[in-house]
């Protein structure tokens, strides 16, 4: 298995302000993020390998939402495509939709209800882990609710005595927690790690 990178959100959006509040939430939910304020730009972006999301706003300077959406579906059908506009009639909704939108969000909106939506697209998805990776949440998953100390997962997933000027568990917890969910694997303070309920 090979280690892959964060995933990557690409928000299309010309109203500055939004992109921003937008990249920040995103930012601290454990996402990397690009943003493209024009359609044009926006399609040749979206058009990469790396964007795992894309969130679209309809009304773009150069090219619309619209028109970026039907060019997307036809390069890459499958990447998660969440639209953001304050179009709320149900004609707009329903064209959208049908030209291949995942999901729709009119503005304004909560960022905890496209947080969760954006979540929700991605988490169904397949998630590359390093076998080193797989092995520590391989570990927490055997042992549900109960808080593993750093020298029991050292033990179980490294197989040697413990440094305790170490910090890999720590940093392989820190992997899972950005490849998978920021809030699977709890920190017991002073006492280790447990997987979430």
């Amino acid at each position: 298995m090979r280690q892959t990178a964060r995933m990557n959100i690409l928000i299309v959006e010309d109203e500055p302000r939004i992109a921003t509040f937008l990249e920040r939430g995103l930012r601290s939910e454990g996402f990397t993020v690009q943003i493209a304020s024009d359609g044009v730009t926006g399609y040749t972006l979206s058009c990469s390998e790396d964007v795992d999301l894309v969130i679209l706003d309809l009304m773009l300077p150069e090219m619309s939402g619209e028109e970026v959406l039907v060019k997307l579906r036809e390069r890459r059908p499958d990447v998660p495509v969440i639209v953001l506009t304050a179009r709320d009639a149900v004609d707009d909704r329903v064209r959208n939709l049908n030209a291949g939108a995942d999901d729709y969000v009119t503005k304004p909106f909560s960022f905890a209800e496209l947080a969760a939506r954006v979540h929700a697209r991605l988490e169904g998805r397949e998630v590359e882990l390093t076998a080193r990776e797989f092995a520590l949440l391989e570990t927490l998953m055997r042992h549900p609710g109960q808080v593993l100390s750093q020298v029991q997962l050292m033990d179980r997933v490294w197989g040697y005595d413990f440094d305790p000027g170490s910090n890999v568990v720590e940093v392989y917890v820190g992997y899972l927690r950005r490849k998978l969910r920021k809030d699977l694997i709890e920190t017991v303070r002073g006492s280790g790690y447990r997987l979430a309920a």
